[in-house]
């Protein structure tokens, strides 16, 4: 659950990067949050998605396996697992491949930033 929470809140944070602006309304769909994405933040995703995770996950139901795939597959996550408890149905998660993508998607996302070190003012010695 804790990490299709995490998936929502990356590409909602991709999101907000790409129109500098939030939503009103959000909904839990991972499928229709890539969906609202800017087309080459769609197309910057599926081509890392490709190249760093597919090798390693490969998938032989799908024909062109992308990004989009796992999403569409763990869709709705997060709200199903939130609720396993009262449900009766069975849950598939395919947690590596789904970690790999993750970690795939935070490390594209650290590349849209920049970091720096702030130097912390010395305290000055007061008795």
């Amino acid at each position: 659950m804790l990490l299709a929470l995490s998936m929502e809140l990356a590409l909602k944070a991709w999101y907000v990067f790409d129109y500098d602006k939030t939503r009103k309304r959000w909904y839990h769909d991972l499928d229709r949050i890539f969906d609202s994405l800017t087309e080459g933040s769609r197309q910057k995703l599926d081509t890392a998605f490709k190249a760093t995770v597919a090798p390693l996950h490969p998938s032989f139901f799908c024909i062109d396996y992308g990004i989009r795939d796992v999403l569409f597959q763990h869709r709705d996550a997060f709200v199903r697992w939130r609720y396993l408890h009262e449900r009766g149905e069975p849950m598939m998660f395919e947690r590596s491949v789904f970690e790999a993508t993750l970690e795939m998607v935070i490390v594209e996302f650290e590349k849209r930033y920049r970091t720096e070190q702030i130097g912390v003012p010395a305290l000055s010695r007061r008795l």
